[in-house]
């Protein structure tokens, strides 16, 4: 009977000593990185499904659009003499034109299916432009034979399903048949327009062209600058663009009834000349033009969010043990972790209400729920209302700071440091007094 008497008093004394009930609150602190990871997959989760519908409404509609062009391909044959045998070679020159114009306008709309949303547009695009007759004298390979009667214009397009015109290709005031297939490496893929050229035209005559393209696709609208001068205006009516690629607009105007922008690109701002022979360069490094993002979405806050769950779970547990100490009411492991899936618990609400509702709504409505729950369940540990009242100004105080830092995307690593500076200074200055080696 002694020797159980003096067991049950060392684990009371194990039990009750602070060193003991730190050590379990550490190890439930770090078993509470299970359910946040499992909070974190689950967002992953949803945002994989966002993007996976996103692509599906994309393949449908059209894809983030590229328009590359036009270039004038011109066939040639040179002779090549080795070991005595002399064969000819087919190859291709490239010229681009000396001013390419470009006005595009750009009609967003917000497609749905089920609770996930993507930014799709059909643009109006008119083109317009010039060209030099083709000059082999400046290029590095003389050719042998010129094949001018198989020159063509190659315009590249990035998803040829966007297209939602018959397009019409005016080379000099006539019009020319428009064929599939950009025929050359520049574009994988796009359209070519057989022109008529003839070797006896002077270098400094020149031609024209224009054409009108009604294209649609999603997320982004790029272009490339060909032009020797290229000069781009770009309209519409979405007011969360953003400005991307090699080369940002000399002019924009971003309102909240939509924007407008202009570029204009010189040769000599590019990695590339105006004309060449072959696979020598790649025009695809200078391309420019505009995303048309949704702002942070849910998803992004949501994670962003769950960030903060170990902190709060730390910060609340250490409360919860300051008032422990001070008021000398035990409190239980099980309520420790009964509290911390309430927080816990905070995120999922959060994730599943902003799918169907403003996030700021659905951020009140999950914390006041929160810490009307643990707030009710503190009054239940403690039954004292100043206890009471302390524990829910505390959470009230932790998502306010929690949203805050939400809002301030610039600001949110100086306002989380400085708030976790606040906290800890508020914990040693409040636990100052407190005697560590004392149990009870």
């Amino acid at each position: 009977m002694e020797n159980s008497s003096s067991l049950q008093t060392v684990a009371k004394k194990i039990t009750g000593s602070i060193t003991f009930k730190s050590m379990v609150i550490g190890v439930l602190i770090l078993l509470m990185l299970i359910p946040v990871s499992m909070v974190r997959s689950l967002i992953t989760e949803r945002q994989r499904e966002d993007s996976l519908v996103k692509n599906e409404i994309s393949s449908k509609w059209g894809e983030s659009q590229e328009l590359s062009g036009p270039v004038i391909v011109v066939p040639f044959q040179r002779v090549e003499k080795v070991d005595k045998e002399v064969s000819r070679i087919r190859e291709y020159a490239y010229f681009l034109p000396e001013k390419l114009n470009i006005v595009g306008e750009v009609v967003p709309e917000i497609r749905y299916r089920s609770l996930y949303k993507a930014v799709v547009y059909q643009s109006d695009i008119k083109v317009s432009g010039s060209f030099l007759h083709p000059d082999f004298s400046r290029l590095d390979r003389q050719p042998t034979l010129i094949e001018w009667e198989n020159a063509f214009v190659s315009i590249g397009i990035s998803d040829m399903r966007g297209i939602r015109n018959d397009i019409v290709f005016n080379w000099n005031g006539v019009e020319e048949e428009v064929s599939p297939g950009s025929n050359t490496h520049i574009a994988s893929s796009g359209v070519s327009v057989k022109i008529p050229l003839s070797a006896q035209k002077q270098e400094s005559d020149g031609y024209t062209f224009e054409f009108d393209l009604r294209l649609n696709g999603s997320h982004s609208l790029f272009f490339t600058p060909v032009g020797k001068t290229t000069h781009l205006e770009m309209s519409s009516a979405w007011e969360t663009p953003k400005f991307d690629g090699a080369f940002l607009p000399e002019q924009r105007n971003v309102t909240p009834q939509g924007f407008t922008a202009q570029w204009n690109v010189y040769n000599y701002n590019r990695n590339f000349p105006q004309m060449w022979t072959g696979n020598t360069y790649d025009i695809h490094g200078s391309q420019f033009g505009v995303h048309l993002i949704i702002p942070v979405d849910h998803y992004q806050k949501s994670e962003r969010s769950v960030k903060y769950a170990i902190m709060f779970i730390a910060l609340t547990f250490f409360v919860f043990f300051l008032v422990e100490l001070i008021s000398r009411k035990r409190i239980h492991p099980l309520q420790y972790l009964l509290v911390s899936i309430g927080l816990i618990l905070f995120y999922t609400l959060l994730l599943s209400l902003s799918e169907h509702m403003n996030f700021n709504l659905a951020y009140f409505l999950s914390a006041i729920a929160v810490v009307t729950l643990i707030t009710g369940y503190s009054h239940s540990i403690f039954k004292e209302k100043k206890q009471t009242f302390l524990m829910g100004g505390f959470f009230s105080l932790l998502y306010i700071f929690l949203f805050t830092v939400l809002q301030m995307e610039d600001l949110a690593l100086l306002i989380g440091s400085i708030g976790l500076f606040v906290a800890l200074a508020v914990v040693m200055y409040i636990s100052r007094k407190v005697d560590w080696y004392h149990s009870h």
